[in-house]
C-alpha cells in the first residue's frame, strides 16, 4: 500500500513556506506604509484629535499582496515603536469572509486582537464595536490589517455598500482612538472604496502589477537559481534561458505568488524523483497535474504558448 505521508514534500514545504524573496514593489509598499504609519503615530502623540488614513493594497489574487503586507507588519512588530503609553504600535491582522455583515466582522476583529467574544453573547453591533475601539487602545493597537476586503462588499446592494463604507469610515474618524486601516484586496477592491468621496482623500493606493516582459526576466532567472540552491538542487541548463522564463511566466498567470509556489511545487517533484537537478520536466509534471492536462498541452511545452494560455485563467489549458 502507498504510504500517503511524503517526506519529500514535507521537509521541502517547511523549509520554503516562510521564505521570502524581496521585489521592488515590496520595497514600495514598505516605503508607502512608513508615511501612513509615521503620521499616525505622530498625530497620536499630538494629543490632538485626527482622522486615520487607508492604505488599500489590491493585486490580483497570487500577486503576492498579502505575503508583502505581512512582512511589512513582521518589520513594523518587530521595530517595537513605542505609543505615549510605552506599550508598541501593533496592528491586527484580520481575514474577511462573503458570510456576514458588520455585526460579524467585529466579532472576527476582536478575535484577531486576542479577545474572546462568546458565541452566546448577547450584543449589538454598536457594543461589539465599542469593545473593538477600547480593545485597541488598551492593546496599542493604532490599526487594523483587512486582508481580502471584497469580500465584505459582495452580494450586497448598493445601500448596503455604502453602510459599511461609512463603518468603515467611523473607524478612522473616532475621537476616542482614530484607527489606521490597510485594506487589501483585488483590483475591484479600490472601485468600492471610491464609492465615499469623502474618504477618498484618506486613501494611499498601492497596486502590484503582474510580471512585466522583457524587464522582469532576470528577477525570474534569480528566484528559480535560488529557490534551488536553498533546497540542494542544481538548475538544468534548459532552465537558464529566456524562452523557459517567459513560458514560467506565462505559466504562472504573470503572477508573482504563483510563480513562486510552482517553483516550489516543481523543487518537491525533483526531490521525490530523487533528482539532483531541477529540470522542465519537474515544471511540466507539476502544470498537468494541476490543470489535469496532457504533459504536452502546457505552458512548457505547447509551441503556441503565447496566445493559448490567458493570465485571466491560471491553470486552464486552451483558449476555445
Amino acid at each position: 500500500m502507498t504510504r500517503l505521508f511524503n517526506p519529500q514534500i514535507a521537509e521541502t514545504a517547511a523549509l520554503n513556506t516562510g521564505r521570502y524573496f524581496p521585489l521592488s514593489r515590496g520595497e514600495k509598499l514598505r516605503a508607502t506604509f512608513s508615511e501612513v504609519f509615521s503620521r499616525h503615530i505622530g498625530n497620536l502623540n499630538s494629543g490632538q484629535w485626527f482622522e486615520g488614513e487607508v492604505l488599500l493594497v489590491t493585486g490580483l489574487s497570487e500577486s503576492g499582496k498579502t505575503r508583502e503586507t505581512n512582512e511589512v507588519l513582521k518589520l513594523l512588530h518587530a521595530e517595537q515603536v513605542p505609543l505615549l503609553t510605552g506599550t508598541p504600535a501593533r496592528v491586527a491582522q484580520c481575514d474577511l469572509s462573503r458570510a456576514g455583515g458588520w455585526k460579524d466582522l467585529g466579532r472576527r476583529t476582536l478575535k484577531a486582537m486576542g479577545y474572546h467574544l462568546s458565541d452566546n453573547a448577547r450584543l449589538t453591533q454598536t457594543d461589539i464595536w465599542a469593545r473593538v475601539a477600547h480593545q485597541a487602545e488598551t492593546q496599542g493597537i493604532i490599526g487594523i490589517h483587512f486582508d481580502e476586503t471584497q469580500h465584505i462588499f459582495a452580494g450586497k446592494s448598493d445601500n448596503d455598500r455604502e453602510m459599511i463604507l461609512d463603518n468603515f469610515k467611523s473607524l478612522i474618524k473616532s475621537r476616542g482612538w482614530p484607527l489606521m486601516l490597510i485594506m487589501s484586496g483585488v483590483p475591484e477592491l479600490a472601485d468600492h472604496v471610491r464609492v465615499l468621496d469623502q474618504t477618498q482623500n484618506k486613501v494611499t493606493h498601492v497596486h502590484f502589477d503582474g510580471i512585466d516582459l522583457p524587464d522582469d526576466l532576470n528577477v525570474i532567472h534569480e528566484i528559480v537559481g535560488s529557490y534551488a540552491l536553498e533546497n540542494g538542487l542544481e538548475v538544468d541548463e534548459d532552465l537558464m534561458t529566456e524562452d523557459f522564463y517567459r513560458r514560467l511566466a506565462v505559466a504562472s498567470a504573470m503572477r508573482w505568488g504563483t510563480l513562486i509556489k510552482m517553483t516550489i511545487s516543481s523543487i518537491a517533484k525533483a526531490r521525490v524523483s530523487g533528482s539532483p537537478i531541477l529540470t522542465r520536466d519537474h515544471y511540466v509534471d507539476f502544470w498537468a497535474e494541476k490543470a489535469n492536462v496532457n504533459a504536452l498541452a502546457t505552458p512548457f511545452t505547447h509551441p503556441g504558448y503565447e496566445t493559448m494560455f490567458r493570465p485571466d485563467k491560471p491553470f486552464q489549458a486552451f483558449i476555445s
